[in-house]
């Protein structure tokens, strides 16, 4: 089944309906379906963490949206749709920028429906009544803050992980740091993460040395990882302790910080009210879709969801659920929003159809929305939805590489692993010619890892390196990416 990528986000759009917050609403889910669709049009540059942003968005949202939607007069529609956009932007000042920004690429200023926002987010206190450590942006006054508190010259990786997001390049670096500052109990060792955007240079080898140097200001991030080291254009931090309160930062922290009982906080609940059975059928299945769409958080589930296929599926759910909504009648309305769910059914395609009619099944008992083809419609998969195929590809691009040493997690002994996730070209009898193919393969205890900036420069010679006896690697851009390790890999690459 042919699937086709969607126009970019700056192509021409058709006029927009006149500004409410009915129609900011149904537009924020327009956009969110049509941003995954981009983050995922080209595997060579998949956006993972945009995918998941987009998909997050809704997993307490989407009732909000049914219940704001299925008002049949206008002045309740616009009330309801208010108070879901405040609920959404209630989250912080991350999801309230998202709103802005995409509800602006559809044509609308989601602002003009939104409350003024909040004070700044300061951390606020733990079930203890310990102060949290705050995740904030990196500069130079924070590095040195933390260097007072961590003895970052003494400290080691963890974890690193670079990875593609569209035309950047991220990282995610987690060190294990002794403190400078006393404890009070066994706690477990202090972890500092860092996530950097704009990523410039990455050179890093296991097991390396100890020892990190962290630079903050103009004109960026750099970290110098005991032989190594990243460089991005910015980056956040966040101090993974539960002892953070003793340090210093801590204990200003503390003494500016609010008791927790006095902190005002967010609505308990989300705005929302009874569906009628076939919105809410509607609402369950899309939900669950959101939720799979959002497990691609987790890299080895990215190349087992069909996100472009669900994307079309989907494509204008949003404007429709507010036509369906909008029928005057509550019987219209639920037939609407059948026909809404038999369009998601008819454009995913069979196989899709299928796994919405299992879902519907599962979770609302209803087995008379979707007709599925029967067992001798099915069509047998092809190469291309998975069945083995031969060989190892000559080429490949980058999209994510990650190491994590051996350590110990809660009492559990972790060893190290080293997980990589590639863009393939497409096989010769592919269903889709021209699509390249998204594969995450992982290994348990590698024997080397390195990588530099250059592996992730596009398509690039991918060799497989030893014998089947011998250690197992893999080889990209001549060298710029080479992991091995003696019990081989999760999956073929193929």
């Amino acid at each position: 089944m042919t699937t086709h990528a969607p126009p970019p986000s700056d192509a021409p759009r058709p006029a927009t309906p006149p500004a409410s917050a009915a129609t900011v609403l149904a537009a924020l889910l327009d956009r969110s379906v049509e941003r995954m669709a981009e983050a995922a049009a080209d595997v060579r540059l998949f956006d993972r963490e945009a995918i998941r942003e987009a998909a997050d968005v809704w997993d307490n949202n989407l009732f909000p949206l049914f219940w704001a939607v299925s008002a049949a007069r206008a002045g309740e529609r616009e009330r309801r749709a208010a108070a879901a956009l405040e609920w959404m932007a209630g989250l912080g000042e991350r999801r309230r920028a998202w709103m802005t920004e995409q509800a602006a690429v559809a044509g609308y200023d989601a602002a003009a429906f939104l409350p003024a926002p909040d004070e700044p987010y300061t951390p606020g206190r733990d079930y203890r009544g310990h102060v949290m450590a705050p995740q904030g942006r990196l500069t130079r006054e924070k590095a040195e803050e933390l260097a007072a508190d961590y003895d970052l010259t003494t400290a080691t990786v963890r974890h690193l992980r670079v990875e593609r997001a569209g035309s950047r390049l991220t990282a995610f670096l987690q060190v294990v740091a002794d403190r400078r500052f006393a404890v009070e109990e066994p706690v477990p060792p202090a972890l500092l993460d860092v996530w950097l955007d704009g990523v410039t240079d990455a050179d890093f080898a296991s097991p390396g040395d100890g020892g990190v140097i962290l630079d903050a200001g103009s004109p960026g991030i750099g970290m110098a990882l005991g032989g190594g080291l990243l460089r991005a254009a910015r980056g956040l931090y966040h101090p993974d302790d539960r002892s953070w309160h003793l340090s210093a930062a801590g204990r200003r922290a503390d003494a500016v910080t609010p008791p927790r009982a006095d902190r005002p906080g967010r609505p308990r609940r989300a705005p929302g009210g009874a569906l009628g059975p076939d919105a809410h059928a509607a609402a369950t299945l899309l939900r669950h879709v959101m939720l799979e769409l959002r497990s691609v958080r987790y890299a080895a589930r990215a190349d087992r969801l069909p996100v472009l296929a669900l994307c079309r599926a989907f494509s204008g759910a949003g404007t429709a659920l507010l036509a369906a909504g909008s029928q005057v009648f509550a019987r219209r309305r639920e037939a609407a929003f059948r026909e809404v769910i038999r369009g998601w059914a008819d454009r995913g395609g069979p196989l899709l159809a299928r796994g919405f009619a299992r879902i519907l099944e599962a979770e609302t008992g209803r087995t008379d929305l979707i007709e599925t083809p029967g067992a001798a419609d099915r069509t047998p998969p092809s190469p291309a939805d998975g069945s083995p195929v031969r060989g190892t590809p000559s080429r490949a691009a980058l999209v994510m590489a990650s190491w994590t040493a051996a350590h110990t997690d809660h009492g559990t002994e972790r060893p190290a692993a080293a997980q990589l996730q590639l863009a393939l070209p497409p096989r010769p009898d592919d269903t889709a010619p021209g699509r390249w193919r998204l594969r995450t393969i992982s290994c348990a205890e590698p024997e080397a890892f390195r990588l530099r900036t250059a592996a992730f420069e596009g398509a690039g010679p991918l060799v497989r390196v030893g014998a089947p006896t011998a250690a197992r690697g893999f080889d990209l851009h001549r060298g710029a990416l080479y992991v091995a390790a003696e019990d081989g890999w999760s999956a073929s690459v193929s």
